[in-house]
């Protein structure tokens, strides 16, 4: 590691401020609102609380604010039309890292997640919002279904910017509110105020989801799964497991994977080591070593060999980070695993959380060393380290692992498929969600063929009607979803795990919608303690009215409303392309590039490539989205013609 680095680590540190004294308990705290976890979402929800005039603290478990918008996701990533967003979020989207520095050197050309982390901070400064940091939910105290008072551990992460499984001090703070808002990635505060949740997938009979439950396997290869191949009894290598048995369709406790969304950089003014973790054995990695020797001998190409690689480790360049390559059979975060995060306590998140953390580190050992890896690549890997200065505190680790989906509350109305496809009738919207119904695998189980041969795949990944969801059409959130049920709990409200099912969650899950749906909580916990009554009674057309004073878009008319793709000028642009995809930096698209960063779409290459040069354009583009505005169905569409001429 350089000085160069070294003296900007030190400089970063010594600017963090304390969190929390480890002595005797902190005073107890009263608030007329108390939001656990400065996610986007819970810092959305305080500042309408503020704004209310209404006294608010916010209590979260680590050092940081900004949950995954501070640890790598991008603001308009999953925004695919910026003119349904509303309220503050509609506000605050484009402008989220907007001043961050330019990076001398740099391989990257996306928004700075420290600048991310610092806009929120200076938000909750300027609304004079209080954030106790290092503090995890223990415990609510509950009288007639309402939470009187909450408890938390102080519970520092560790180093590496993990959590822990055991905290430093039992109770170390205790706040009381009118209303709670867990505006949390977990759903914790509201498991440990009794509200009933669920973890999973649900089956096809439930809520009458095709789609739903278990599904076929896919991205098979035709690979020997045991310890010594063609012997069973040998067992199982790791990180593949049984097939349950349950057929395609019916419910199962697995849910998505998770990952880091990460920053690498082989500068080495500013690289990081990524060291192999102290238990690193190559013998875990033995199914990839498999799966790299059936790529290169059925990969003729070399490009394409490369990229398969690639989705292997690092993963997938997504505006700039990578992220998890679900085209491939391994990428860069474990699977099988995520539900037990989901529904465990401390010591099963803290350990799942590291475990990712080490997956990553051993895979990137084993791609670097393995020879069945090709020798060019292996030095590639191994020149490739974390860019430190993105996460300095944490060793260039992000600070929060992407937890697509842990708990969903089982609250006064559930949003299935139905929502997402514009099927039901809302009439308590609080915001507006658009989304294709977005899953990465749950597991990766093992088989034989008709003949007897083994084969290995991955199951549960699914991209239903891509970033605009499947009928181009925004849906509406409705306030019973954030809602617990009313014999329950009466002061809660939940705005990220809200009641949805595995299909239904999978479309809503996006930040921009947890933070419109954060704000309309804090509004509406204000509002209840206005009107002395329990979240779920409070007056539907005060709400309403208060919400779009508030300017929430709540509801979408196409007859008049026009769509548009993320920005006030575009966050689909042509240049949002070039930087997610435009490796050699020509201000074109190859098809190579677009396979590379636009997995699953390889397929619309052709079609957006009209003059048929191989590359895309600005204005193929340009007319290509124009395309999409003027039809909802262009997918079926674009499987039968091609965009025409601009």
């Amino acid at each position: 590691m350089s000085f160069r680095f070294l003296l900007l680590s030190c400089l970063v540190a010594a600017s963090t401020p304390l969190t929390a004294e480890t002595g005797s308990p902190l005073a107890p705290i009263h608030a007329d609102v108390c939001v656990y976890t400065a996610t986007p979402s819970g810092i959305l929800a305080a500042i309408a609380v503020k704004r209310e005039g209404r006294s608010v603290v916010i209590v979260e478990p680590s050092r940081w604010v900004g949950g995954m918008l501070g640890a790598g996701l991008k603001p308009l990533q999953d925004c695919p039309n910026y003119n349904a967003t509303g309220g503050m979020t509609h506000e605050l989207l484009p402008k989220l890292g907007e001043n961050s520095e330019p990076l001398v050197n740099s391989d990257r050309r996306s928004l700075d997640p420290k600048a991310i982390r610092t806009d929120f901070q200076a938000l909750l400064e300027q609304h004079d919002i209080r954030v106790i940091f290092e503090h995890r939910i223990s415990n609510c105290q509950l009288t007639d279904g309402r939470i009187q008072s909450a408890s938390f551990d102080l519970a520092p992460f560790d180093e590496l910017g993990c959590p822990v499984a055991e905290p430093t001090r039992v109770n170390h703070l205790r706040v009381s509110a009118g209303v709670f808002i867990d505006a949390s990635y977990e759903g914790d505060l509201m498991a440990a105020a009794g509200v009933s949740y669920r973890v999973g997938r649900e089956s096809t009979g439930e809520y009458g989801e095709e789609l739903a439950g278990v599904r076929e396997p896919m991205e098979i290869a035709p690979i020997d799964p045991f310890v010594e191949p063609g012997h069973p009894e040998s067992g199982l290598l790791k990180w593949v497991e049984d097939d349950h048995g349950k057929p395609v369709g019916a419910a199962d406790g697995y849910t998505q994977a998770y990952n880091y969304r990460y920053y690498t950089t082989a500068n080495p003014d500013f690289r990081v080591p990524i060291t192999a973790p102290d238990d690193y054995d190559p013998k875990d990695f033995e199914l990839v070593g498999r799966y790299v020797e059936y790529l290169t001998q059925t990969t003729a190409d070399a490009g394409d060999l490369k990229k398969k690689l690639v989705g292997i480790y690092p993963g997938w360049k997504n505006s700039g980070e990578w992220n998890y390559q679900r085209s491939s059979l391994f990428s860069m975060a474990p699977l099988g695993i995520s539900q037990r995060y989901a529904s465990g306590d401390y010591a099963e998140k803290a350990d799942v959380w590291k475990a990712h953390q080490d997956y990553l580190r051993g895979l990137h050992t084993f791609m670097s060393t393995d020879p069945r890896v090709p020798e060019s690549y292996r030095k590639e890997v191994a020149a490739l380290g974390l860019d430190g200065r993105i996460h300095p505190e944490t060793g260039g680790w992000p600070h929060q692992l992407y937890i697509r989906v842990s708990r969903r509350m089982e609250g006064r109305y559930t949003i299935t498929a139905d929502d997402v496809y514009n099927r039901t009738e809302v009439d308590d919207p609080i915001g507006l969600a658009q989304y294709g119904i977005d899953t990465y695998p749950a597991r990766r189980i093992w088989g034989r063929d008709a003949e007897g041969n083994t084969w290995v795949g991955i199951e549960g990944k699914m991209f239903i009607g891509g970033g605009k969801g499947p009928t181009n059409v925004p849906y509406p959130i409705p306030y019973r979803a954030i809602t617990p049920k009313s014999e329950e709990c009466g002061n809660l409200l939940v705005p990220v795990c809200f009641s949805a099912s595995h299909l239904g969650y999978a479309s809503a899950r996006m930040e921009p919608v947890f933070m419109m749906c954060g704000e309309s909580a804090g509004i509406a916990a204000c509002q209840a303690l206005d009107e002395g009554v329990s979240v779920q009674r409070i007056d539907p057309k005060r709400l309403h009215q208060a919400l779009e004073a508030a300017g929430q878009k709540l509801i979408w008319d196409p007859k008049k409303d026009q769509s548009s793709a993320g920005t006030n000028d575009g966050a689909l642009s042509f240049q949002r392309l070039l930087d997610r995809c435009d490796n050699d930096r020509n201000q074109a698209i190859s098809q190579v590039e677009w396979d590379a960063g636009k997995s699953g779409w390889e397929w619309l290459f052709p079609k957006i490539d009209s003059d048929e040069s191989g590359t895309i354009d600005k204005a193929e583009y340009e007319a290509f989205q124009r395309y999409k505005t003027e039809h909802s169905d262009w997918t079926t569409r674009l499987k039968k013609e091609s965009v025409p001429r601009s």
